[in-house]
């Protein structure tokens, strides 16, 4: 196992998370390019990376850790320039760089034959981290995968006025920086088939970190990069793990989308949410959670045989 020390984070970074991990290590870990990356670790038994999406951090999983833990132990982190860990505003932020991320994470806390699973971009990038790691992962869980365009700007009318003008050239920065808790409420109520299901609390955490310095401007080289995980789509075919895709029947993604990540991945198990949005880890957690249950319970049991 990879040597690794856990870095010691500020109350800022832990406070929300430790309203709802009781339990559990809430740490940062140093990637080779000096990025510090926070993640949680908790629970027992085989290992569970999970990945969050766009505008997001580990706490989109904060349902779903605790009906997981108990089987599984279970990683989730801040992607570089998301929530806690460092932001670079001027880094890349397109997904060979959040891939090598990823990949970098896992093999700093020598996490051993991972089963990934992740939502939206999150999800693109445990197919593509799949693709690349061959045999040495396990499982793959791709719930709502984004890798087409223009994604984010279908929520609603307010998500695509704000994301096409953030991705503009001259007022983009101007309307990356007017973010606030009502404009990202605004937009992430579009992800859900029931708006209620995004909590209160968690979205004045999205706005705390919001208001980090250069926080809006990695946001936007974020939403420049999308093109990026369209292109990850070619990378599914050397996938070698089971996987399966999940999509919620409210999902940003077209039935032609969906059609082509299915095609592109080799012989992976579909399922469909019903009145279920984009942000399924928080609509739905007891679905994601029996899902990855299943899933494994079944494979374990045809090793046995």
């Amino acid at each position: 196992m990879t040597a690794h020390v856990a870095l010691a984070l500020g109350l800022e970074a832990q406070n929300y998370t430790r309203r709802w991990l009781k339990c559990g290590e809430i740490a940062a870990a140093t990637l080779r390019d000096g990025t510090r990356i926070r993640y949680v670790r908790v629970g027992k038994g085989p290992n569970l990376v999970l990945t969050h999406t766009v505008r997001t951090q580990l706490d989109l999983f904060q349902r779903v850790i605790p009906l997981l833990s108990p089987h599984f132990t279970v990683y989730a982190l801040d992607l570089p320039g998301f929530g806690w860990s460092d932001l670079k505003p001027g880094a890349p932020k397109d997904e060979p760089t959040l891939r090598a991320a990823l990949k970098d994470f896992i093999a700093m806390l020598g996490i051993e034959r991972p089963i990934l699973a992740g939502e939206s971009i999150g999800a693109t990038l445990s197919l593509s981290l799949a693709a690349e790691l061959g045999d040495a992962v396990e499982r793959v869980f791709a719930f709502n995968t984004y890798d087409y365009l223009p994604g984010l700007e279908r929520s609603n009318l307010l998500a695509s006025i704000i994301i096409k003008s953030v991705r503009a050239p001259v007022v983009g920065p101007i309307f990356a920086a007017l973010e606030n808790r009502t404009i990202t409420g605004g937009i992430m109520n579009g992800g859900f088939h029931d708006p209620r299901s995004l909590p209160s609390d968690l979205l004045d955490e999205y706005a705390r970190v919001g208001r980090r310095a250069g926080y809006s401007k990695a946001a936007r080289t974020l939403l420049k990069a999308l093109p990026s995980f369209v292109a990850a789509r070619a990378r599914y075919r050397a996938i070698t793990a089971p996987v399966t895709l999940v999509w919620g029947d409210k999902d940003w993604s077209t039935l032609r989308d969906r059609a082509g990540v299915e095609a592109a991945v080799p012989a992976a198990d579909v399922i469909t949410l019903e009145r279920t949005g984009h942000f399924s880890a928080l609509e739905r957690p007891q679905a994601w959670a029996d899902i990855i249950l299943a899933a494994t319970a079944t494979t374990q049991a045809r090793a046995i045989r």
